[in-house]
């Protein structure tokens, strides 16, 4: 008897026969509805959502509150080009995020799609504020995919494969990993080394960092290191840019990352969860510098288009109502005291548990003392949470890291009941392995 295919085979087969193999798919299924921390696929099955877009979703999927304001500006206008014709929600989301920002004096904002297209504006503005050439980004970072993105980013697979040659002038320090075996001393060795042999900090326009790395494995740099690194820049005239993609609108149970070091950057890029679902990103920072470009040098066609811009001004108001960083707070409370229970079930495999608030993540390891990376414990792991209807997603320069981005709104009932299939998932896989 022949069977059928499901709908999730079916689709993913037209999928494949379409779509180019560089665009990766992480889990084998295609959504027909979500909501809130839960999607379910075209086959009826619900999944508890804990990459979230890869952190796109921080106040969940479909929330009424964004979904009703870009459905009001969706009746008004769609597109004008903002460079053309100005419009109110994009005048109101610059003032309203730039108050967020943890930067003294006058601060502006402008928007574009995207978060790489965010770390290229960010070293635009960078270089035309200092006339220098030179950016310094770290190892292990991610900036995203574009030429500049992919010489920013710290990680050569699969990012940069043979995409190359990569843009001029941008040189690569260590980034500080105390379970790696690199202290905030080290990396500062590492960046000065940096100075010593390829490029002289007089000529460096910018350093650009993730407060806590992303797809490098969900480290957060030390708030010495970046305390150090920002009188460094102050010293020598440097821009600092704060890379707030993924870490950023909540993510670690502060509005910025970078406010739990207590460090005021120059620049903040920011995307993802910012547009509640909706393709936005931006940079923003101190009005001196924001505008060095000259009049056209910064632009987009579709940056921070209206449909856009109202998701985003709704995400700002759930924050405010709903008390969201309270509640991320207490959430990563929750998934803190999960994954290292879990850790301490299994101390032989989950050799690290790390991150700033709910931006948390576990290391699987084959040895604690060697610390060898175990992707193969990982990939099973993602298979078998799958079945049992937890979405996750890896990261790491060895994909070996399990990564949570679970959307801030999600009960302390639903957190529990996905680190109990969490918990339960590793406990297969090893012992499939044993």
């Amino acid at each position: 008897m022949i069977q059928t295919p499901s709908k999730n085979q079916a689709l993913i087969e037209r999928r494949h026969k379409v779509v180019p193999r560089g665009v990766s798919q992480v889990h084998p299924i295609v959504i027909e509805r979500a909501e809130g921390g839960k999607i379910w696929d075209v086959d009826g099955k619900e999944y508890l959502d804990w990459f979230g877009g890869i952190g796109v979703l921080n106040v969940g999927h479909n929330h009424p509150k964004v979904v009703a304001a870009v459905e009001k500006q969706l009746r008004r206008y769609l597109h004008t080009c903002f460079p053309g014709v100005a419009y109110e929600p994009y005048i109101e989301l610059a003032e309203r995020i730039t108050a967020t920002a943890p930067i003294g004096g006058e601060k502006k904002a402008f928007f574009i799609n995207t978060g790489v297209e965010a770390t290229e504006n960010a070293i635009k503005i960078a270089r035309a504020y200092t006339n220098r050439p030179g950016v310094i980004a770290f190892r292990g970072s991610f900036h995203g995919r574009t030429l500049m993105g992919m010489t920013l980013t710290g990680k050569s697979n699969p990012y940069r494969q043979n995409f190359g040659p990569f843009a001029p002038e941008v040189y690569h320090a260590p980034y500080p990993s105390e379970y790696h075996g690199v202290d905030t001393r080290k990396a500062l060795e590492g960046l000065h080394e940096v100075f010593d042999t390829q490029i002289q900090p007089e000529r460096v326009a910018a350093i650009i960092i993730e407060p806590q790395l992303g797809e490098g494995g969900f480290t957060p740099a030390p708030k010495p290191f970046l305390k150090a690194l920002r009188s460094l820049t102050q010293k020598h005239g440097i821009v600092f840019i704060d890379d707030e993609v993924q870490t950023g609108i909540g993510r670690t149970g502060k509005f910025w990352a970078i406010e739990h070091a207590e460090v005021e950057p120059d620049l903040i890029c920011f995307a993802k969860s910012i547009g509640g679902g909706m393709p936005i990103g931006g940079v923003l920072g101190k009005a001196e510098i924001m505008d060095a470009p000259l009049v056209g040098g910064l632009g987009s066609t579709f940056g921070g288009n209206p449909l856009s811009c109202a998701a985003a001004l709704a995400v700002l108001d759930i924050f405010e109502e709903e008390n969201l960083l309270e509640k991320a707070q207490k959430l990563g409370e929750v998934l803190h005291e999960g994954f290292r229970q879990i850790q301490a079930r299994f101390p032989q495999t989950v050799g690290d548990v790390r991150g700033l608030g709910p931006m948390i993540a576990m290391e699987l390891v084959k040895d604690p003392s060697s610390k060898s990376p175990d992707p193969q414990l990982a990939n099973r792991l993602l298979e078998i949470a799958r079945e049992k209807g937890l979405l996750l997603f890896k990261a790491g320069m060895h994909a070996n890291v399990i990564r949570c981005l679970v959307p801030l709104v999600v009960s302390e009932e639903e957190a529990r009941k996905g680190l109990a299939i969490l918990e339960a998932s590793l406990e297969q896989a090893l012992g499939e392995a044993s």
